[in-house]
């Protein structure tokens, strides 16, 4: 059989092309943040993971600029060989201090951060224990090592408890959950993960990809919780709050030298480039001199969430400024989507697999420079097209 053939056969996209109902891709012409340009189309952008709004932020924008000058545009090499500048091992100093760990290790992406760390970890004898809605990078991750997977349901610990029961006592044991789920806008449940690994000899590891720089005064989930010390291991991403590209993850500084030298999405790929290092040093700043943003696109969601249940639209358990307003129907979530668009607001469609049966969303984001006139624009345009459309 021809390994093409299932590419020919998939229709899927050329038919809602066709349709006009295709959501992805979208080829922006300008983005200024909490707005953007598409053919001509302003819309308010409520679909970014640009927390804190920094990538239109002078500072970081300045400090791109700089380093390209100064640096060029590329390492042209791994980290392990001659793509390390001083600034990579800075920003490490500074993002462990940032999260309270000991040190830390920068990827050039937060998909490879998550790749490498859980597959350099978790070897034959080992186990990785993950939440059913962790996120692809951590699934993969896991994968990649030669290590046994285990899955728990969605932040039950009840059930979580019964699959570590059942494993090995000889097994090293490694749990990996999303401090802030990017779907529902909900928290790992942190307390009782940390009693649960606790209890049978587990080490925890936290993908903060989406809560750094939003929960805990910026220093993310486990500092939300006051279990900085509890958590083994802290993983974040640069490309949502940092405003730029890449990844880390911090943790005891053995642990760290280990996965430095044994995680092969970092051995084999080049290092993050110079732009994007200086402008996550420089969001970071921003984060230690600013708290107020992180304080204020809390009370943004927490507007936000108000306006949409009071409308009577379903934002699940969303306690973050990631909000999703749940559709339960394909059909429906593409017609509402396409509505918003033509409106002008910007959201992400979420259908099956991603989320199940029943749970297909629109995933809501928010920005610290959102202003509330755009936010009452958006709940006015909501409000209106969930009446058209019977979701309200």
């Amino acid at each position: 059989m021809d390994i093409f053939k299932k590419c020919f056969e998939y229709t899927d996209v050329k038919e809602a092309i066709e349709q006009g109902f295709y959501p992805f891709f979208i080829p922006l012409t300008d983005n200024e943040g909490t707005e953007v340009v598409y053919r001509g189309h302003r819309l308010i952008m409520c679909g970014s993971n640009n927390y804190l709004g920094l990538t239109t932020h002078p500072k970081v924008r300045e400090a791109a600029i700089q380093a390209t000058a100064r640096y060029g545009t590329s390492c042209t090499g791994s980290r392990f060989l001659n793509g390390t500048l001083e600034m990579h091992e800075q920003l490490e100093k500074e993002l462990a201090e940032w999260v309270g760990k000991d040190a830390s290790l920068v990827f050039s992406t937060g998909m490879q951060a998550n790749l490498g760390a859980v597959s350099a970890l978790v070897g034959r004898s080992d186990v990785v224990i993950l939440d059913k809605d962790d996120h692809a990078s951590i699934v993969d991750g896991a994968r990649l090592g030669y290590g046994k997977i285990e899955r728990f349901r969605h932040n039950d610990m009840e059930h979580l408890e019964r699959v570590m029961e059942c494993l090995p006592e000889n097994a090293g044991r490694l749990i990996v959950v999303d401090g802030l789920f990017s779907m529902g806008g909900d928290l790992a449940p942190l307390p009782e993960l940390v009693k649960v690994a606790q209890k049978f000899g587990a080490r925890l590891m936290v993908d903060d990809a989406h809560g750094m720089g939003v929960m805990g005064g910026g220093r993310g989930t486990a500092a939300h919780f006051g279990l900085t010390e509890s958590v083994d291991l802290i993983m974040s991403t640069f490309s949502k709050s940092f405003a730029s590209l890449g990844g880390f993850v911090a943790g005891d500084a053995d642990v760290i030298s280990y996965i430095k030298h044994h995680a092969r999405s970092l051995i084999f790929s080049a290092s993050i480039p110079p732009a994007n290092t200086a402008a996550a040093l420089a969001a970071l700043d921003v984060m230690r001199t600013e708290p107020e943003r992180a304080q204020h696109v809390n009370e943004i969601a927490e507007y936000m969430r108000k306006g949409y249940r009071s409308m009577g639209f379903n934002v699940g358990e969303s306690v973050t400024p990631i909000i999703p307003v749940i559709i339960g129907d394909d059909q429906k979530t593409f017609a509402f989507w396409k509505l918003l668009f033509d409106a002008g607001v910007f959201v992400n469609p979420v259908i099956s697999p991603a989320v199940p049966p029943g749970m297909q969303l629109l995933r809501t984001s928010y920005m610290a420079t959102h202003t509330y006139e755009q936010m009452d624009r958006v709940l006015e345009i909501f409000g209106r097209i969930g009446k058209e459309i019977g979701v309200i």
